[in-house]
């Protein structure tokens, strides 16, 4: 049993002048469990993302995978750490093929060039992980599209295939199914559900649709003008008096 959670911040801060977007957030994330970020527009949720992957650097506090502490890594070494988040891998390399985009990120993931001495058997079991990936995304009869000619949704279908690739501790997803028909989206959902069946990895989640936290989530917190103000099952976060309030009145059934 792991000593440690996956994935846990403490008294995590930014400040931006005299705003404090992300207020000592405390939270731990372990092993097996999707946990939904949600709060109203501005709660700094997606901020909080944003210091967890590197894309801001915090004014206090930290940040740890696995225990070991990643607050001041750069956004490249928290991915060889186990941080996986969608934007960090989509269309990396968009007039490349679907398959290649793939291929690139397994090949990174095990640091393996091709060259003129590389074997023609990595060359193969790489490309047969990439299917493989691929059939489970389906987007194998896509394999061999450009990226930027594929569909908003097959891209975001494309997303979550370089997440599987790369294989972190820790996957996150900021409104994965945002701009995608209701056709669509169902797809990545299930894509997602079927992540958090490794219970060796965690998944984060900032999600609008209650709807879909519902469906997906095992535990909910709830950020609200920066601050961590609920943590908890889902049925019991969502009817709390705090969170009600936070929402302004609105009934988080209704959002």
């Amino acid at each position: 049993m792991m000593s440690h959670p996956l994935l846990a911040t403490k008294d995590l801060t930014v400040r931006f002048g005299g705003h404090v977007a992300v207020d000592a957030v405390t939270c731990a994330f372990p092993a097996g469990e999707l946990t939904a970020i949600v709060g109203p527009n501005g709660a700094g949720k997606t901020t909080y993302f944003n210091l967890i992957s590197g894309q801001i650097t915090p004014s206090s506090g930290s940040v740890k995978v696995a225990g070991e502490e990643i607050s001041r890594m750069p956004v490249a070494k928290r991915t060889q750490k186990g941080i996986g988040r969608a934007f960090q891998l989509t269309n990396l390399f968009p007039n490349l093929s679907v398959f290649e985009n793939i291929r690139l990120v397994i090949q990174a993931k095990f640091k393996k060039g091709f060259d003129l001495f590389s074997m023609a058997d990595s060359y193969a079991q790489i490309g047969d992980a990439a299917d493989e990936i691929l059939q489970q995304v389906n987007l194998l009869d896509q394999r061999d599209t450009i990226v930027s000619a594929l569909p908003h949704g097959d891209q975001r279908k494309l997303e979550v295939a370089m997440l599987i690739a790369l294989d972190p501790l820790v996957y996150m997803f900021d409104e994965p199914t945002a701009g995608m028909s209701a056709d669509e989206a169902p797809i990545v959902l299930e894509l997602i559900a079927g992540l958090k069946q490794d219970k060796s990895k965690c998944v984060l989640l900032v999600e609008h649709k209650m709807g879909v936290i519902r469906t997906l989530a095992d535990r909910i917190i709830v950020l609200h003008n920066g601050a961590l103000v609920a943590d908890g099952a889902p049925e019991e976060v969502m009817s709390s008096s705090v969170v009600q309030e936070a929402y302004m009145g609105k009934a988080l059934g209704d959002a």
